[in-house]
Parts: structure tokens; sequence; C-alpha cells
């Protein structure tokens, strides 16, 4: 064995060829991804408490303390260092490849968590109360500004290297034909993570000069570049997201992609049109017309609908046809009742894209449409349905593809297995209360931001519904049980990497029974035929009846919530 060789080990699982330094690179992203994880789940619990009036825990300057330290590290610190993790292994281990630059990876690395911690150590200290989106005039500690900087150049060259990786895997041919569908979707990704990291190097650096009193900066100008980094970075996840639902399909119950052109075209439309509905965070800001507003909101919006729409279809239609391939063909559920439900990988990619789809993409198209957007904007509709697209959608697909990080990447055993088989149902269950009951909440007129909406001490009086009160008890109810779910994932998470029992050679069905998700040793994807024609001479391909019901549920649950909302507008303008 040469020294080039001696640098891979290959996985006895799927046969891949992996890295010691994307190895290396992708556990130190996912460790980080998760302490950032336990930070912002501390702070979503004691803004949880703050929220439900009835305990209503803290005081209005360390509410919005806390609220800042939620953002930053839920949708910033956690999201991108796990997909960091996401882009090395769907680049150096897919395709059997070596990082490109590693030095330079390592050093991208400490740029991100050196930037990190700057933006932790403002905000834990009250030099930063200006919550995620940082608007100016609001002016932060210049180290605050700085760290966003020095985390976004990171991540840049982060993306640089899958790139560069990219290149080297096809020049030295260490994969055949197009790159796999899961590299695809990160391609994606990380497409869009550049274009979405300038825009926020774009607008941070003026910032951190205003911030030193070097030059002024407008607030309209400030708000429209960064929302092309505040909306656009959470379409980055849901880019990774959509990779990771075809990894663990196949991982879990051999899916098989029905139609590679459709899901990579759907991918294409992420990328030209999936950033235009940040212009619903401006709507009503007066220097933009009302044609650009009109054309964001609608035409441009679509067809980033039609793209995940189209990824709704295929993802559960690969796994039904993935299952009758496998002889499970009875009725028309039959392969749904028979699937792997015990597995966490698979009951999280589920749970992932039935709430992402049913609540999170309902109320999103819905609330992205101008003239509704207006009753919704300013309301906890808003955290309701990213809670349910960003958390219960991205945030729960992640946690699915960590039941085979740890063995395939750490080597280590799943601890607390059977507390991980419920962990993924614990999570979904509270996010989807919560995420819910944030939404009805919000249709009785609730604020999104407002620390105590009793308006105790102002000049005038404030009534909601008196459902209001309800519905808020049971959002801290669903958030309490979410974070009971996310307290058990990084429980299992943190024990299985720092403590848990190595894997071993043996990847027998009787050696890792009841310590590895089932897919590990049974290996699904490993049984399927591999072209078009095999399986068109196993089965039906194409035919996916059980999927097609669902999606037509999916339709008219659709259609009744967004015609529901211009109900409630005309009542709002008092119209018929």
């Amino acid at each position: 064995m040469n020294a080039a060789d001696s640098a891979f080990r290959v996985c006895p699982t799927t046969g891949l060829k992996v890295h010691k330094d994307a190895d290396a690179l992708i556990k130190a992203n996912a460790v980080v991804a998760t302490v950032a994880l336990l930070v912002g789940g501390i702070a979503a619990i004691l803004v949880l408490l703050t929220r439900w009036q009835a305990v209503h825990l803290l005081s209005d300057v360390m509410f919005y303390r806390w609220l800042t330290i939620h953002g930053m590290n839920m949708l910033i610190f956690f999201i991108l260092f796990f997909e960091m993790a996401v882009l090395y292994f769907a680049s150096a281990v897919l395709l059997n490849c070596r990082v490109a630059g590693p030095k330079f990876a390592w050093a991208a690395f400490v740029l991100m968590v050196a930037g990190a911690g700057l933006v932790e150590w403002t905000t834990f200290t009250g030099r930063a109360d200006v919550l995620f989106t940082s608007y100016v005039p609001l002016r932060a500690h210049p180290a605050f500004y700085l760290g966003v900087i020095l985390f976004a150049v990171g991540a840049i060259i982060v993306t640089t290297i899958f790139f560069s990786t990219l290149v080297i895997a096809k020049r030295e041919r260490t994969y055949t034909g197009s790159v796999p569908l899961v590299t695809f979707g990160a391609i994606t990704a990380a497409i869009i993570a550049a274009i979405t990291l300038l825009h926020g190097a774009a607008i941070y650096i003026p910032t951190f000069l205003w911030s030193v009193g070097v030059m002024n900066v407008d607030p309209q100008i400030y708000r429209l570049v960064w929302w092309g980094l505040g909306h656009s970075s959470q379409q980055i996840n849901v880019a990774a997201m959509v990779s990771i639902w075809y990894l663990l399909g196949a991982l879990t119950a051999g899916a098989v992609v029905l139609n590679e052109k459709i899901s990579r075209t759907a991918f294409v439309l992420y990328i030209l049109f999936i950033s235009m509905a940040s212009a619903h965070h401006l709507l009503v800001d007066p220097g933009f017309g009302p044609s650009w507003k009109i054309v964001n909101t609608s035409y441009f919006m679509y067809m980033a609908v039609l793209a995940s729409m189209l990824h709704g279809f295929t993802v559960p239609a690969g796994i039904e046809m993935g299952m009758r391939l496998r002889g499970f063909t009875e009725g028309i559920f039959g392969w749904l009742r028979r699937a792997p439900w015990g597995d966490p990988g698979f009951s999280a990619l589920c749970l992932s894209v039935v709430v992402f789809g049913f609540v999170g993409g309902i109320t999103g198209v819905t609330f992205g449409t101008e003239q509704i957007n207006i009753i919704a904007h300013n309301t906890l509709r808003i955290p309701g349905h990213f809670h349910a697209t960003v958390v219960s959608g991205t945030a729960m697909a992640f946690m699915g593809i960590t039941y085979y990080v740890i063995p395939l990447i750490f080597r280590k055993k799943v601890a607390f297995y059977g507390m991980a088989r419920w962990q993924p149902y614990v999570f979904a269950i509270g996010m989807l209360i919560f995420s819910l009951s944030m939404t009805f909440v919000g249709t009785f007129g609730v604020p999104r931001r407002h620390y105590d909406i009793s308006f105790a001490g102002a000049p005038f009086g404030v009534e909601f519904s008196p459902a209001t009160d309800l519905m808020m008890g049971l959002m801290a109810i669903g958030g309490l049980i979410a974070a009971l779910g996310g307290g058990m994932y990084i429980l299992i998470t943190v024990w299985s990497v720092f403590f848990g029992a190595p894997l071993g050679a043996d990847c027998t069905d009787k050696a890792l029974r009841g310590s590895v998700p089932p897919g590990v040793y049974a290996r699904p994807f490993m049984e399927l035929p591999k072209t078009e024609v095999e399986l068109k001479e196993h089965g039906r391909l194409g035919v996916a009846p059980g999927t097609m019901v669902l999606v037509f549920v999916f339709l008219v649950a659709f259609v009744v919530y967004y015609f529901a909302n211009w109900k409630l507008l005309s009542d709002t303008w008092q119209i018929g």
C-alpha cells in the first residue's frame, strides 16, 4: 500500500473510501454544530418561558439578549457548521476523493470558530442586544460585526474547497459518470451559500466600519442587502436538507431516484429563484416599487415552490418504489406500513418531509404572497412558519443523518439506542404543537418580537382573542416537549462520540442489532437493481400510487389554508 492509499479507509458499510482529512473535518464541524445547538436550545427555553405570559421569566433586556443568542446559534452557527460537514461528506467521501487544500480547510474552520466565539462573547456580555437581524441603527460592539465577517469568510473558503475537491475528483477519476444526486444537491447548497455569504460580507464590512465611526450606513440599504444573507442562508438549509432526504431514503429504505433529470432540474430552480422570496421582508419598505415587490413575491417565488413540490413528490415516491421493488406491494399503503419506522434515521426523514411540507411549505407560500403577508408578517405566524421549516425540517433531517454519521464516520455505536428510536418522534410532536400553536396565535394578532404581549404600562389597551392564553400555553408545552427531544439528541450524540463503544470490524446483523440503525448492517441500498432497465424489469418504474394519494391530500390542505387566508384578508379590508 502506497502513502496515498494509506490516507484512506474503506467504509465497510458503503464501500466508500474516506480520506483522513475529510474524516477529521466532518467530525470537527459536527461537534461544534452540536455545541451551538446546545447553546441555542438553552436560549430557546428561556425565550419560550418569557413569551409564555403565565411565566414571563426574563426581563425585557435579558429577553432580547437571549433571543439574539438563540437566533445566531440556531440559524447561523448550528446550521452552517453542520452544512460544512455535509459539503465535505458530499464531495470527498461520496466521490472517494481527497480534500483539496486541507490546511486551508483547517484555517477556515479556525476562522469560523473564532468568528462564532466573538459573536458569543459580545452577545453574552450584553454588547450586542440587536437580535438576529441586527438592523441599523441598532448598534452592537464592533467585535460582533467582526465575528460575523470572520465566520462568513471561513464559510466562503469551505465552499471554495468544496468546488476544488470536485475538480480533483474529476481530474483523478475517482468516480464514473455524473456526480451522485446527493452531491449535486450539495453543489446547489454551495452555490447558494457563496451568493449568501458574499451578501453578508457586502453588508457587514461597512456596518463594522459604521460601528467604529468611520462611515454611515443607510438603514434601507442595510435591510435590502442583509436579507440577501438572512433569508438566503435558510435556503442553503433547504438544498442541504433535500440532499439529506435523498441520502437517508437510500440508507434507510433503499429508495430509488425516479428520474434524475427532474430531481436535478428542481435543484437548479433553487439556484435561480429561491432567494427571491426574501422580498417578503421588505414589502412595507417605501424605497421599493410595487412592480419589484409583486414580481418577487409571485412569479419568481412560484418557481422555487415548484422545485420544493417536485422534491416533495420524488423523495417519498422513491421510498415507495424502493419498498415495492423489495416485494412490499400489498395495497396502496402496504409499503408505508412495512417501512422501517424503528430506524431513527427513517422516522426523522419522514417526519422532516411531512412537517416541512404540510406546515412549513403551506404557510411559507401563503405568507410569501404580497397581500396576505401584510396581515401576517409582524405576528407570531412568521416564527411559526420558520420553526416548521428550519427546525422541524432542516434540523430534523440533520438529526436523522447524525444517527448514520455516528457509526459510519465516528465509527461508534449509537449510545442509548432505545432512546434514539423515540427521539425523532418526541422532537417532531413537540415542534408540531409548537409551530401550529404559534401560527394560530399569530392569527389573533399576537406580535412576533414583543417581550410582553399584555403591553403592561402602555398608554393604550390591547385585547386579543380569549383563546390567546390557551394557545400560548399549548405553544409553551409543545416547545418544552421539543426541547426534551433536542436534549435527547444532544445527549445521545455527545455520549456516542466521546464515550460510546467502538463499532469494531464486525458489521453483521447479529453484532450490531440494537446499537446502530438497521440500515448500517442491512444495507438496503446495496440490494436494489442499479439501472433503469433493471428497475423496469423488477417493477413498474415511476408508479407510486400511495405517494399520489398523499400528494393529493397535501394539495387539498394547501388550497383550504390558502383561501382561508384570503378570507381573513377580505375581513380585514371589510370586503363583501
